[in-house]
């Protein structure tokens, strides 16, 4: 056993006898270095290891903490299987949901809002600022079709994290990753014909298939591993699939993470029965632990996979700064592109790509990632305490959405009514499938800072859902 384990497992020990308590801060890493005759180094690598199994978390410039050992609520369970593609229509409830959202609401535990409010982020607004005075015209004229170059070879030389060897040339910039998005399902599919989709899924991606004519064949998810392996190569045998859209890293609502076998096999049915996969990322910088998953575009050896994501969940939703590795489908989804929108904004991409190539993006990352993982194990506490016994909740590896199952006898957005009048969204359950599923079910938000305002929003809640059982 190396000295950095020994020192893990006692100070576990430690904290599971109640020598600690949840939320007492740790030892310093200089204390632990002297006491135990350790290197600083050793010690930092024992709380990485406390920080994995979930004992321990870091708080910037304040050390380390006990995590909450309270009692956390079970996995949700699983959706069933539908059985045939389902044309969607949900508009009407994701406008009615956007609609209510406004400033009146004293907490928005609905939208899946990154935290505006982090320091890190401050160093991004003065170089939007500062790009005003030095660039002159050019922030005002359209760029590349393809976005801005500066840019572009930023986010081929961070692809590497996630395991992908692109070229500055292989990326399209988008506005946001909803574009990114639309714009594969126009350039592969016909209306009328058939996407595979998790389920539940973002009602975003519902929208895109929506608006393109296409029809959803839903595939249930387990809350940890996502989308049934088994499950989709039964639908691949029995439809006609024109596409798989998926969101295998720390999926919008449920947060699970696919296994790399699980991407690997999802990639070698797609390429059995010829279909592109479509592949949403925007979650997937966002792991709480080091190195962040693989994605199935790292294994992609024939062009198939078109790999989508933005700034929006990692910086801000505001910058309306997206991009698409299309693989082989390239030229097709540039003239997509042309005739969707042309080049997006300009200052913005500029704007992104500093903030990346002078490390901004990775502090802020370091910084959101620890808080975002802090801010869930919190909601989990709140869950268990204010919501009745018997409620379910997923326990995310990354990003910032909670998956909630309530008594089955709960209508959600009934529930969120009711909550509404009393300052607090929350987002429904059925808008995450197109067979109107997941009625008592709910996704909550908890990337803002977790203070008393929030846990009251949780107790209001907790309260609504025992008079609706009442």
């Amino acid at each position: 056993m190396k000295l950095y384990e020994r020192l893990a497992d006692t100070l576990g020990e430690r904290i599971e006898q109640g020598y600690f308590q949840t939320g007492d801060k740790l030892p310093s890493i200089r204390t632990l270095s002297q006491e135990h005759g350790v290197s600083i180094s050793t010690v930092q690598e024992a709380y990485r290891l406390l920080e994995d199994r979930g004992l321990a978390d870091a708080r910037p410039k304040s050390g380390y903490y006990v995590s909450p050992q309270n009692r956390t609520p079970e996995l949700p369970s699983v959706g069933k299987v539908i059985q045939q593609p389902l044309q969607v229509s949900k508009w009407a409830h994701v406008l009615h949901m956007f609609n209510s959202t406004n400033s009146e609401l004293v907490t928005w535990l609905s939208v899946a809002l990154p935290n505006l409010e982090s320091s890190t982020l401050k160093p991004l607004q003065s170089t939007m600022t500062d790009l005003c005075r030095r660039v002159g015209l050019r922030g005002l004229a359209y760029d590349r079709l393809n976005g801005a170059e500066e840019l572009r070879h930023q986010l081929a030389r961070v692809s590497v994290d996630s395991g992908c060897q692109l070229s500055p040339d292989e990326i399209i910039i988008t506005t946001g990753c909803q574009e990114a998005l639309s714009i594969s399902l126009r350039t592969i599919a016909q209306p009328g014909e058939i996407i595979v989709m998790e389920s539940p899924g973002f009602f975003g991606s519902l929208q895109a298939i929506e608006a393109s004519g296409l029809k959803a064949l839903e595939i249930p998810c387990h809350p940890e591993t996502g989308m049934s392996m088994e499950a989709l190569e039964l639908a691949l045998e029995q439809w006609p699939v024109k596409a798989i859209l998926t969101t295998p890293t720390f999926n919008n609502p449920v947060g699970h993470t696919m296994p790399d076998s699980h991407k690997q096999r999802m990639l070698a049915l797609a390429t059995q029965y010829d279909i592109p996969i479509i592949e949403d990322d925007i979650y997937g910088d966002l792991s709480y632990s080091y190195p962040r998953p693989r994605t199935i575009k790292s294994w992609d050896t024939e062009g198939r996979v078109i790999l989508c994501s933005s700034a929006s969940k990692t910086m801000a939703p505001g910058l309306r700064v997206g991009w698409v590795a299309p693989g082989r489908y390239l030229q097709k989804i540039m003239h997509m592109k042309y005739i969707t929108s042309m080049s997006s904004t300009t200052m913005p991409q500029l704007a992104v790509a500093e903030f990346i190539a002078q490390g901004g993006y990775e502090r802020h990352l370091r910084k959101v990632r620890a808080q975002y993982k802090q801010n869930r194990d919190r909601m989990l506490e709140w869950v268990a305490r204010y919501l009745p016994e018997g409620t379910r909740a997923s326990k995310p590896q990354g990003g910032f959405v909670l998956w909630v199952e309530l008594d089955e006898r709960i209508d959600a957005n009934e529930l969120n009514d009711h909550c509404q009048a009393r300052g607090v969204s929350i987002a429904p359950g059925n808008l995450f499938s197109a067979s109107d599923k997941y009625r008592n079910f709910i996704r909550i938000n908890f990337a803002m800072t977790t203070d008393e305002g929030v846990e009251n929003a949780m107790r209001i809640v907790g309260e609504e859902v025992d008079k609706m059982l009442a």
